[in-house]
């Protein structure tokens, strides 16, 4: 376990790790949108769990890593393969034939709070203190004004599609948690695992339904599904799994919080698609929540004087 002081060493690297891996996860759903790909939500979980996972075992081979699991490695991938993996992106795909995908992004954003409070019982050194307790506060705030226009303009909100998405959202938590029980664990193993046992059953299912003409339309996108294999799974993953190591599940779930911005900075610039101010607002929101928690408090100190002398000059006076 990191000691206080060596985690303070990482805060810098840290918030940069949870742009690049949202940015990438971002980007990822512009690359699936950009496919128009035919692929069930099953079909799509194999190709992505076993392409990212086959990805990052070449690059460890390359490298002259085993990837063969070692000690309870092959539990820890099981595991971390079921709830990161198999019930989230299969019980999501149920959702959105259940309920609008506004509010299904807005339960799941709920996943660094369910964090937050299972993290108490299990860690002592997660303890929710004012500082962290504020920033997650924030961060879903600035995701409720994002996203919560698209949720509550639903008319019929169905029972079942609520519940599939909480245990989508308490699925992602229990697999931050596990990560963070595993002794010595190296992120890019964690991630090997986690793609492939994520790929493998949902690929087994497809096989026992006798659906494999499933796969097809993957051949018709094969070059946006390699990007997607590269930069929208195998690359954030790794990244995930370090920042989930180093800074532990209640703040490294907060990577959660940057997925819809990023959206929606992405669908702008590659698709066109318009940003309201509500957006641009909830964005420096989140971006706010996240950096609460994540910055030191004399940083935040300095980032809030400069915002207050750009803002109100004349009462700022000099400030560094």
């Amino acid at each position: 376990m990191p000691s206080i002081a060596a985690r303070k060493s990482f805060e810098i690297p840290l918030i940069v790790q949870m742009l690049a891996c949202s940015f990438l996860w971002g980007g990822a759903f512009i690359l699936l949108k950009l496919a128009g790909t035919a692929l069930s939500p099953l079909a799509l979980t194999a190709v992505r769990g076993l392409m990212g996972g086959s990805l990052i075992a070449v690059w460890m081979i390359v490298s002259g890593h085993n990837i063969l699991p070692r000690g309870r490695e092959m539990r820890d991938w099981v595991v971390l393969g079921f709830l990161q993996g198999v019930v989230p992106n299969s019980l999501t795909a149920y959702a959105l034939t259940e309920i609008s995908a506004g509010l299904t992004s807005m339960i799941q954003a709920s996943t660094p709070l369910v964090v937050a409070v299972l993290a108490q019982a299990l860690f002592a050194s997660e303890r929710l203190t004012p500082k962290v307790a504020l920033g997650l506060a924030t961060g879903f705030g600035g995701m409720v004004l994002l996203i919560g226009p698209a949720a509550l303009g639903a008319d019929n909100v169905s029972l079942r599609g609520v519940g599939a998405v909480a245990i989508v959202a308490v699925s992602y938590a229990l697999g931050n948690l596990y990560v963070r029980g595993i002794p010595g664990a190296q992120p890019v193993r964690l991630a090997l695992g986690q793609q492939l046992f994520s790929g493998l059953p949902t690929f087994a299912v497809m096989i026992y339904l006798g659906n494999l003409s499933a796969f097809s339309p993957a051949l018709d996108n094969l070059p946006l599904l390699l990007v997607l294999g590269v930069f929208g799974t195998a690359l954030p993953i790794v990244l995930y799994m370090n920042i989930l190591k180093k800074a532990g599940p209640t703040i490294g779930s907060m990577n959660g919080y940057f997925l819809p911005p990023w959206t929606i900075i992405l669908g702008f610039v590659l698709l066109g698609e318009p940003v309201s101010l509500r957006e641009i607002i909830a964005t420096a929101i989140v971006l706010g929540g996240v950096a609460i928690v994540s910055l030191k408090t004399e940083m935040l100190l300095i980032a809030c004087r400069r915002l207050v002398a750009i803002f109100y000059p004349r009462r700022s006076g000099k400030v560094a």
